[in-house]
């Protein structure tokens, strides 16, 4: 019996692992024909206490990126989104910076050590992280300036990385 239950909990064990390891359909990040999808909309507070919704930057090209302070790859992706952000704001970019389920007590000293000048949004209720089907962190989604979803990442991105897909959202 107790054999038993082990495999089983082993089984489903490694069937969850495949599963979140799979890339998702984008279908399930918004609406959309066979080739685009839009993304969905959300409004959150920032830090600085002003509330920021995904509508706000249509037209612009906006770089998603969903992360916590305890994600050893988002913290090193932090100095690129800085970067990415002041080399592009003036060509269209955005960068958005979802913290995934923390408190502003932690979160607002870390974004002040690493001196980030792009808007951190605090998701406390996991809700957009939920919508946006985020399962482990980071995850980057990069939009156009119409609000439709061209590329997924869900794993750490090099600089290099964010300029190539931050070149294919910058606005006409």
């Amino acid at each position: 019996m107790i054999k038993s239950l082990v495999a089983v909990l082993l089984i489903s064990g490694l069937i969850y692992t495949i599963y979140t390891a799979l890339p998702l359909n984008k279908k399930t990040l918004g609406k959309g024909n066979d080739e685009n999808y839009s993304a969905y909309d959300f409004s959150l507070q920032a830090l600085d206490g002003n509330e920021i919704s995904l509508s706000d930057f249509k037209g612009r090209g906006v770089v998603l990126n969903f992360w916590a302070t305890y994600c050893p790859p988002c913290e090193k992706e932090m100095p690129y989104l800085n970067n990415i952000y002041e080399k592009y704001k003036e060509k269209g970019i955005e960068v958005l910076a979802v913290n995934a389920k923390e408190p502003r007590i932690i979160v607002s000293p870390f974004v002040k050590e690493k001196n980030l000048k792009f808007p951190v949004l605090l998701d406390r209720t996991g809700t957009t992280v939920d919508q946006y089907k985020v399962l482990n962190l980071p995850v980057t989604f990069f939009i156009d300036e119409n609000g439709m979803i061209i590329e997924r990442s869900s794993s750490e991105l090099t600089e290099k990385k964010i300029r190539n897909s931050v070149e294919q959202i910058i606005p006409e």
